[in-house]
């Protein structure tokens, strides 16, 4: 497996995954990853090395200017047929390289039951700060809000 900037020719794989894994709570358009590579957001797909499949991807949102960025990210998903081989992980701490890098703090909201991925943030130094009642649509399913604090790349290299 590797990881390499999101493409457009990606996009119809997202989707696919996107259905599969989130069709209860209006799974990302087409149009809607079109939308995040347009405003120019730091997404990355996990590919196959064999045939190139799409396993997975993941989107940190960029904002601010330099010395004030904030990130949040947007979205982290692995094929279901993928999931449990460290490809999620992967990804996370991909994108937490990009904000630290940036000395950004990252915010998200994760499903209240969605334990394998809260444990998986909580590993990686995000707690939780706040509930979003209602916040997954059509579900209606509760979100936490998480953040993880800025850190500078020379603290995580200590």
């Amino acid at each position: 497996m590797r990881l390499e900037p999101l493409r457009r020719r990606h996009i119809r794989a997202c989707v696919e995954i996107e259905r599969l894994l989130f069709s209860g709570d209006g799974p990302w358009s087409a149009a809607a990853f079109h939308a995040e590579l347009d405003a120019g957001g730091y997404y990355l797909a996990a590919l196959d090395d064999e045939d190139d499949r799409l396993l997975g991807y993941a989107g940190l949102a960029v904002v601010g200017r330099p010395g004030d960025w904030e990130t949040g990210l947007h979205t982290i998903a692995v094929h279901p047929d993928h999931q449990g081989k460290g490809i999620g992980t992967a990804l996370l701490r991909a994108l937490l390289v990009r904000a630290d890098e940036l000395s950004a703090a990252v915010v998200l909201e994760v499903r209240t039951d969605n334990d394998t991925a809260i444990a998986l943030y909580e590993r990686y130094g995000f707690e939780r700060v706040g509930l979003r009642k209602r916040y997954y649509q059509p579900s209606g399913a509760d979100a936490y809000t998480m953040v993880r604090p800025a850190r500078r790349t020379q603290e995580v290299a200590g």
